[in-house]
């Protein structure tokens, strides 16, 4: 599934509705040092099946050491699950333990961790009993008695049975309502779950048909398969990401950052886990978290702001700018920080009537600063100069992995190495949208899609990152190269293996990009916000001597004079905005271009105010 606009829900540390522990792990992936996998293309290779149970001594050449069971895929279906539950019936070694993870709620928290502690003992009682497969189940709750965390459970038994040495005795699986998402499904199999079964998706599944809420005649079977395929594809695209191409790879990886547990947990239930932010979270009514329905979740680009920021532009309102420039720092990591401000203005009012990019363009040639073409080249009429002495060239070019566009005199200006708004996404033009105009610009074929792979097949370490930007700089020595790294733990270290590879420039991109090329999971969960990363990077980069060699940029939500601040304090020197432009535009966020723009923006007929001297305050 795919979205516009990014992300502008609050990560889950920040948010003011109460929402699953899952929205606290981010997901790793992999950039410039190893590039991440294109599950479509190489299908062929990356494998779901998985064999769980006791794996044996290898040192014992013994029928009985062999014996394990094979799972097609980690998602288990309602046969499936009885299937295992009941193994015992046709292999009586295959006993099986359930361990209800409910507890009384009047127990609070100090039932929830003896609850924790009693299941790992249960758990090692069960293995010294000669269990093969420990069920982890929380179906047992109800409004009194409340369930641990089937993740939180997972965990803390993951490591006590590692602890215990007891760990490649038995399959762990858990049967569970909550995990309904990829990403929840992921961070499950990477803390040591072999196989899970969502009962609550399963039970909405088999509802489906009985009241006839679907149209095809497809049966409980087909519309079964038909979600396990769904899903396991998109446990396959976040495995992609990291370059693994087998679950047992990827099984108990910890490949996450902890963004806002408590230390306590993080210790007990994800030992080793990079957790740097620690919130205590509120508590839970309606979610919201990818739509924007009134009195739910709150959104950075609700109505309120939409129509302040449009008021304040078109009618140079002060006070409309002001209310927005409160509201948005908010809902943003960034409001974490304090700082003192100083005036700044900026002496330009002018209005446009053109075309969303030539507009931005000549805004930011008018205003001394750079826009960026996008990935899919740019029309050679834009290099022009325009009657009045304007321009519509865009200073930086995008070299992402399709290259659509990229010829020689493209890359005659700055160039941006980058691998979309989601680092291992890729993406896909579908082909309604390649017109004449398009097809000419990325030198194609009109109708026909157009693809752009998650991995640049240039890179697949330092080195190639090198001659890389040498071959760049090879079309035009004036040329300074950019290359864009998304917020991550360990992002300091790429970054300086970036340096060395003689970038001029170094973009640190926070978790809320997104674009129609990007999936859901990604969009959620993929990334940190870029204060962390930056700060990351900047440090690193002292700490190495290379900080004089690079240019630090940032991105990602940025929207007033103090977020602009508070990235210069971290270290850039550099600015990017993205949708903030956009609805100054005109853009109302319905956030369906992947559904309904027949058309690329560019060609969208829009008007752009420049903001007034009255409105360019620092804060």
């Amino acid at each position: 599934m795919h979205h516009s606009k990014g992300n502008d829900a609050p990560l889950g540390c920040m948010a003011t509705q109460p929402c699953l522990i899952y929205n606290f792990f981010r997901q790793l992936f992999a950039q410039v040092t190893n590039p991440p996998i294109d599950p479509i293309c190489k299908s062929n290779v990356m494998l779901l099946e998985c064999y769980v149970g006791a794996k044996g001594n290898l040192h014992a050449l013994e029928e009985s050491q062999a014996g394990q069971l094979v799972l097609p895929s980690p998602i288990l279906s309602v046969k499936g699950f009885e299937a295992l539950q009941h193994f015992r019936n046709v292999k009586p070694i295959w006993s099986s333990k359930i361990i209800d993870i409910t507890f009384e709620k009047l127990a609070g928290v100090s039932g929830y961790s003896s609850l924790l502690q009693q299941i790992c003992d249960v758990a090692s009682d069960a293995v010294k009993d000669h269990a093969r497969i420990i069920i982890l189940s929380d179906p047992a709750v109800r409004p009194e008695p409340v369930a641990v965390p089937a993740l939180a459970a997972t965990g803390a038994v993951h490591h006590h049975l590692i602890a215990t040495k007891e760990c490649s005795k038995v399959a762990l699986i858990v049967e569970t309502g909550k995990a309904r998402e990829v990403h929840h499904l992921c961070v499950l199999l990477g803390y040591g779950t072999d196989g899970i079964f969502p009962y609550l998706e399963m039970e909405a599944i088999l509802k489906i048909p009985r009241e006839g809420l679907v149209k095809a005649s497809l049966s409980e079977n087909d519309l079964t398969e038909n979600y396990c395929q769904a899903t396991d594809n998109g446990i396959l695209k976040v495995m992609s990401k990291m370059e693994i191409l087998t679950l047992q790879g990827y099984k108990c990886t910890q490949i996450f950052e902890v963004l806002g547990l408590h230390k306590t947990v993080v210790d007990w239930c994800f030992l080793g886990m990079a957790s740097r932010i620690q919130v205590l979270p509120p508590g839970l009514p309606k979610s919201g978290e990818y739509h924007w329905p009134d009195g739910s979740e709150a959104h950075i680009n609700d109505l309120v702001d939409i129509a302040n920021l449009q008021e304040a532009i078109q009618s140079k309102n002060q006070l409309a700018y002001d209310t927005y420039s409160q509201r948005s720092r908010q809902l943003l990591f960034k409001a974490c920080l304090n700082l003192t401000t100083a005036p700044f203005s900026l002496s330009l009012s002018k209005k446009l009537s053109l075309g969303l990019s030539c507009a931005l363009a000549i805004a930011m040639n008018q205003l001394g600063g750079k826009s960026n073409t996008g990935e899919g080249g740019k029309d050679p009429s834009r290099s022009q100069i325009m009657p009045n002495g304007d321009t519509m060239r865009s200073a930086i070019k995008l070299v992402a992995s399709g290259q659509f566009g990229v010829t020689s005199n493209y890359l005659s200006d700055s160039a941006n190495m980058a691998q979309g708004a989601k680092t291992g996404e890729g993406g896909e033009l579908p082909g309604h949208k390649v017109s004449e105009s398009i097809a000419k610009t990325r030198h194609s074929t009109p109708g026909v899609g157009l693809i752009s792979l998650p991995p640049h097949h240039e890179i697949y370490s330092i080195e190639d990152l090198k001659q890389l930007i040498y071959d760049l700089k090879c079309t035009d020595p004036r040329a300074r190269v950019l290359v864009k790294l998304v917020s991550e733990v360990g992002v300091g270290i790429v970054a300086s293996g970036v340096a060395k590879a003689k970038a001029d420039y170094i973009l640190i991109s926070g978790h809320d990009g997104g674009t129609v090329a990007s999936r859901w999971t990604g969009i959620k969960y993929a990334g940190l916000p870029w204060e962390l990363g930056l700060a990351e990077t900047h440090q690193t980069l002292v700490h190495n001597n290379l900080r004089g060699r690079v240019c630090l940029q940032t991105n990602g939500q940025i929207r007033t004079g103090r977020d602009v601040a508070i990235a210069t304090m971290l270290g850039a020197k550099e600015f990017g905005f993205a949708t903030t432009p956009l609805i100054a535009m005109g853009c109302i966020m319905m956030r369906r271009c992947h559904q309904s723009v027949s058309i690329s923006a560019t060609e969208y007929n829009v008007q752009l105010y420049v903001l007034p001297k009255s409105l360019c305050s620092l804060v």
